[in-house]
């Protein structure tokens, strides 16, 4: 990784991924994570993974999540550029506009909040 990355965030290698994430790849996935969120609350981190302002929300929420003792959340990250089909779904499943980066909350199956750029924090689920 280079200088300007450590600073700026450059691209998340694979292995760096935060072990809180579970990750949002296909339709039942966010199935998944949608069942979860009659259990619990759920969290999902739409990221763009060439835009630095997402990379930097996410680093500063992921700092939030880290340093808060509650875990009364399911945190899903999505690649929205990897996988844009399923942001698309998201968008249209909860009626919510695409945004990005943008942090969608869930309980009992329906989006009770959402947020996106600097509004994204850890007060937006609780």
């Amino acid at each position: 990784m280079s200088f300007l990355d450590k600073i700026f965030g450059g691209k998340q290698e694979p292995g760096e991924t935060k072990s809180f994430w579970k990750t949002i790849r296909s339709e039942e996935d966010l199935e998944n994570a949608v069942k979860q969120s009659y259990e619990n609350r759920v969290a999902i981190f739409k990221h763009s993974t060439s835009c630095f302002i997402s990379k930097t929300v996410l680093k500063n929420f992921e700092k939030e999540i880290e340093n808060s003792d509650d875990q009364n959340v399911s945190f899903y990250f999505l690649d929205l550029l990897a996988f844009r089909p399923i942001s698309n779904k998201i968008a249209e499943d909860f009626a919510i506009r695409h945004e990005s980066p943008q942090l969608i909350v869930l309980e009992n199956g329906k989006a009770i909040n959402n947020a996106s750029h600097q509004d994204i924090s850890l007060s937006q689920i609780v």
